[in-house]
């Protein structure tokens, strides 16, 4: 499985379903949590094209999107084909 990558809040419920979604895929994934590393933020900003709100998603080196993004390709059926190495 590729890596993935996310960069959440904690105060963000897209970020809590974006991660479920994750968790019952069985995925695992690295947390960013741009709120307790706000140094991080500027990071994210550029890696999204300057995308400033959370979640981030990337999956090996595709930028996913938000939540929404991540939700349309499990519907699409085109998740665990872009997670598969």
């Amino acid at each position: 499985m590729k890596q993935v990558e996310i960069y959440t809040s904690p105060l963000c419920g897209y970020c809590h379903a974006a991660k479920g979604l994750l968790k019952r895929k069985g995925v695992r994934f690295t947390e960013i949590d741009v709120l307790s590393d706000p140094d991080r933020k500027p990071e994210m900003i550029k890696r999204a094209g300057g995308r400033r709100t959370v979640p981030q998603i990337f999956i090996g080196e595709t930028h996913v999107g938000g939540c929404d993004e991540l939700h349309a390709l499990e519907r699409a059926g085109k998740l665990d084909p872009l997670l598969a190495e």
